[in-house]
């Protein structure tokens, strides 16, 4: 077989298994609210949060998928070197989410594989080949970095606002309401989970979507950026089997460690997730879910008790979510050369 087909095929793979440990390390972040608040078994959990998030990616378009997809340029790079550079940056992002799943830190998957691009593509082929997005942003136009960097800013502070504003909605609603009212709100939580399950899945497997039909252009075997179903597919199949397998680790500091987690806060966190991010999705917005979920925490426990609040917690995931983008690049910079020398020069 020639280098291309071969690189091509390992690009795949590693695609697949990125997508795998984003959902093994996201796992935590659907069911944390869930299993805090006690309204599910485990396999409950699973056979709910797995069914919905396998469908997330079939019926979630790939609106997402396009602006991870065109963020870098690598049109113009030879085709060998623009694989290689590809299987870099995924590196980058994979080595970072089984760092930070180990030391049970919530980070961000869809940090970590921006900053593990950004990171293979400036070192190896230069900052032209990164769309930055900041000349367009002058004409009103919002692509590129600039949309997938306010993207993740922005929607943590939906999450949080979001949240505080659900919960404050809730205790109107629920004001006269008996204890007994918690088993209403575990039994709603089975369709706000499978809501933020699908999110997740319509959100987070569209960047490996992107990611592969990328491989696919650059290895010239499609003839333009379109994600073919069997990606959409083997995407839907690899994430799932990720969140099944459970990052269970990061579920302690979720649901435990922010802020005390009832069934009025669960059910509020996840209506907020499932919220923030299948409007991202709607409009090709990539967003994190780990950012999402802590901030809606965040924002609710803020709403009842702010001073309940863990904020050292909340401080030091706000650190990890800082460091992530230059982490994941140092280590794709790393992968590249190391790569680079086994082709010889690619």
């Amino acid at each position: 077989m020639s280098t291309l087909l071969i690189l091509t095929i390992l690009t795949v793979a590693i695609v697949l298994f990125f997508d795998y440990t984003n959902g093994f390390h996201d796992a935590a972040n659907i069911v944390a609210t869930i299993i805090a608040s006690r309204a599910m078994t485990p396999v409950q959990a699973v056979i709910i949060v797995g069914t919905f998030e396998f469908l997330g990616p079939l019926l979630g378009g790939t609106a997402v998928a396009n602006t991870i997809g065109k963020f870098v340029t690598l049109g113009d790079v030879q085709a060998v070197l623009s694989l290689a550079i590809l299987i870099s940056g995924l590196v980058g992002a994979i080595v970072w989410n089984l760092a930070t799943w180990y030391f049970g830190i919530p980070s961000s998957s869809s940090h970590a594989l921006v900053g593990g691009l950004i990171g293979a593509v400036v070192v190896s082929a230069g900052v032209d080949n990164v769309v930055w997005g900041f000349s367009q942003l002058m004409h009103g136009q919002v692509t590129g970095i600039v949309k997938v960097l306010a993207s993740l800013i922005v929607s943590p502070l939906l999450g949080f606002w979001v949240g505080f504003l659900i919960l404050r909605l809730m205790n109107i609603l629920l004001f006269a309401a008996k204890p007994s009212a918690n088993t209403g709100l575990r039994y709603a939580q089975f369709v706000t989970a499978a809501g933020l399950a699908f999110s997740h899945g319509a959100n987070d497997a569209q960047k490996s979507m992107g990611m592969l039909t990328l491989a696919l252009l650059l290895g010239g075997f499609i003839p333009t950026f379109e994600v073919p179903f069997w990606v959409m597919l083997a995407c839907a199949i690899a994430i799932t089997l990720g969140i099944l397998s459970g990052g269970w680790r990061i579920v302690r500091t979720l649901g435990f460690a922010i802020y005390r987690v009832r069934p009025i806060h669960a059910l509020s966190s996840q209506l907020t997730s499932a919220l923030v991010i299948l409007t991202a999705s709607a409009i090709g917005a990539p967003v994190s879910t780990t950012h999402v979920v802590g901030t809606s925490i965040m924002g609710i426990g803020s709403s009842e008790r702010p001073k309940a609040v863990r904020w050292k917690k909340a401080k030091d995931i706000a650190i990890t979510w800082v460091i992530t983008i230059p982490g994941s690049a140092l280590v794709a910079i790393q992968t590249f050369a190391l790569v680079n020398l086994f082709l010889g020069k690619v």
